[in-house]
């Protein structure tokens, strides 16, 4: 079976907590589609929550996961593009609620907010719940 692909990226805030979580995505049957930044040097969140944002939009159904100090600008920047749904997560009842209230489709953490096993454990639920519909539906319509 084809491991399904969720793409993550970070700024340089975020470089340790990505690549914990690009190894807990492989421990999940996930392949982690790395999109930078590879290192400790300053960076502008904007640039990778964009570049994940962008491909996000390109592979429908899909889902992303960024990573920043606070997680406040990437879910911010995220936003901006047309079909992302990034929520600022940091336990599993958010996780839970994000998808299956929201269908967000862009998980965002911050890296000196959240611990290593919250974050896996937030990954691991928002990848397993799935969007509710229902009631929930018309509400995500009108976010466009």
């Amino acid at each position: 079976m084809k491991a399904r692909m969720v793409a993550i990226a970070s700024d340089h805030a975020g470089v340790e907590m990505k690549e914990m979580l690009k190894a807990e995505l492989g421990t999940l049957g996930y392949e982690a589609i790395d999109l930078g930044t590879q290192g400790g040097a300053s960076v502008d969140y904007p640039d990778y929550a964009h570049a994940l944002a962008e491909w996000v939009e390109k592979h429908e159904g899909s889902k992303g996961v960024l990573i920043c100090g606070s997680g406040i600008g990437m879910s911010i920047a995220a936003n901006r593009h047309k079909g992302i749904r990034a929520a600022l997560v940091h336990n599993g009842e958010e996780a839970a609620l994000a998808r299956g209230h929201n269908d967000a489709n862009v998980l965002c953490l911050g890296a000196r907010l959240i611990g290593s096993d919250a974050a896996k454990d937030v990954l691991k639920i928002f990848l397993a719940t799935e969007f509710e519909g229902g009631r929930h539906e018309k509400r995500v319509e009108k976010l466009g």
